[in-house]
C-alpha cells in the first residue's frame, strides 16, 4: 500500500511538466510567427526592388517582367504562404543582389559574427560578474557606487559612439590596434570590447541585485558562524544560489548580440551578419533581409528554450 501511494503523484507530475513544456513551446512558436510575419510585411513595404536592380531609367515593361519573374505580381497572401512554406522546408530563397542562396550567404558570414559575440560576451562575463559581486559585498560603500555608476554608463553610452572613440584612441592616436576589418586576433579586440559594454552593464547590475539578496539570507549567516572562509561563503554558497537570473541574462543577451551586432560591425567593417543585413537593406534585397530575420528569430527562440532547460537542470524546484 505504501509503495502504490508513493508512486501515485508521479504521473501527475509528469503530466504537469508536459503541459508546462507544451505551453512554453506554443508561446515561442507564436512569437516566431509574429517575427516572421513582421519581416515579410516590412520587406514588402520597403519599396520596389526592381528599381534598384534595373536602375531608375529602366522602361516599365522590363520592370513588369522582372516583377513577374520574382513573383511580386501575385496576391500578397499567396506570397506570404509561399514564404512560410519556404521557412518550414528550409528554403530561404535567393538573394536579389548576390544571386546566391541566402542560407549559403548566412553560413559564410556566421563564423565572423560568432567570433564577435563570443569575444564580447566573454569580456562581459569576466568583468560584469566580479563587478556585481564586489558591489554586493561592499553594499553602500564607494565601491558599490562606483560599480553602479560604471554599469549605468555602460547602459547609457551609444554603442556606435563608444566604438568610434575606441578607434580614435587606440587605432588613430596610439596606433596599437587595427581600426577595422578582420583577420587576426588583434582585429577582434576593439569590436569585442565595444560589443561587451551593454551586456556587461546588464550582467553587473543583475549580479549585484541577486547577490545582495543571497547574502542577506540566514544560511549565509550560518555559514559565517561556522567559520567558513569569506570567499568560500561568497562564491560557493551565495553565488551558487544567485546564479539563476545571471545565467538567464547571459543566454538572452547572447541572443540579442547575435541578432543585433549591426552597429558594431558597421563601425569596424566587420564582415558578419550585421554587415550583410545592412547591404541587403540598402539594396532592398528583401529575400535576404527576411532570411536574416528568420535566422535571428530562430536563434532567439532556441536560446529561450535553452534558458528553460538550464533552469530545470540548475534549480530542482523548476523540475
Amino acid at each position: 500500500m505504501n509503495t502504490s501511494t508513493e508512486t501515485r503523484p508521479k504521473p501527475r507530475l509528469r503530466a504537469g511538466t508536459v503541459r508546462r513544456v507544451g505551453a512554453r513551446v506554443a508561446a515561442l512558436l507564436a512569437s516566431l510567427l509574429i517575427a516572421l510575419s513582421m519581416a515579410f510585411l516590412l520587406g514588402r513595404l520597403s519599396g520596389d526592388p526592381t528599381a534598384t536592380i534595373l536602375g531608375p531609367m529602366a522602361p516599365e515593361e522590363q520592370r513588369v517582367q522582372l516583377r513577374h519573374e520574382l513573383g511580386l505580381d501575385r496576391p500578397l497572401i499567396v506570397q506570404y504562404l509561399d514564404y512560410l512554406k519556404g521557412v518550414v522546408t528550409g528554403d530561404l530563397g535567393q538573394s536579389l543582389q548576390f544571386y546566391q542562396p541566402n542560407t549559403t550567404m548566412i553560413m559564410d558570414r556566421l563564423p565572423f559574427t560568432l567570433q564577435l559575440v563570443a569575444g564580447g560576451m566573454g569580456l562581459a562575463i569576466l568583468i560584469g560578474v566580479p563587478l556585481g559581486v564586489l558591489a554586493a559585498r561592499r553594499e553602500g560603500t564607494w565601491w558599490d557606487r562606483a560599480a553602479s555608476t560604471l554599469a549605468l554608463l555602460g547602459q547609457s553610452v551609444p554603442v556606435f559612439w563608444f566604438g568610434m572613440m575606441l578607434v580614435v584612441l587606440f587605432a588613430v592616436k596610439l596606433g596599437w590596434l587595427p581600426a577595422g576589418q578582420s583577420g587576426t586576433p588583434r582585429h577582434l579586440v576593439l569590436p569585442a570590447l565595444t560589443m561587451s559594454v551593454y551586456p556587461m552593464a546588464q550582467i553587473a547590475r543583475l549580479t549585484r541585485a541577486s547577490m545582495s539578496e543571497a547574502l542577506a539570507e540566514p544560511y549565509i549567516d550560518s555559514a559565517r558562524a561556522r567559520g567558513i572562509a569569506p570567499l568560500r561563503v561568497v562564491w560557493r554558497h551565495a553565488f551558487k544560489n544567485a546564479m539563476m537570473p545571471i545565467l538567464t541574462i547571459v543566454v538572452l543577451q547572447t541572443g540579442i548580440l547575435l541578432s543585433g551586432a549591426v552597429a558594431v560591425e558597421y563601425v569596424y567593417s566587420w564582415p558578419g551578419l550585421g554587415q550583410l543585413a545592412l547591404q541587403a537593406i540598402q539594396f532592398r534585397d528583401f529575400p535576404l533581409v527576411q532570411a536574416i530575420v528568420v535566422f535571428g528569430a530562430l536563434t532567439f527562440v532556441l536560446l529561450n528554450l535553452l534558458v528553460d532547460v538550464i533552469h530545470s537542470i540548475v534549480d530542482p524546484r523548476v523540475r
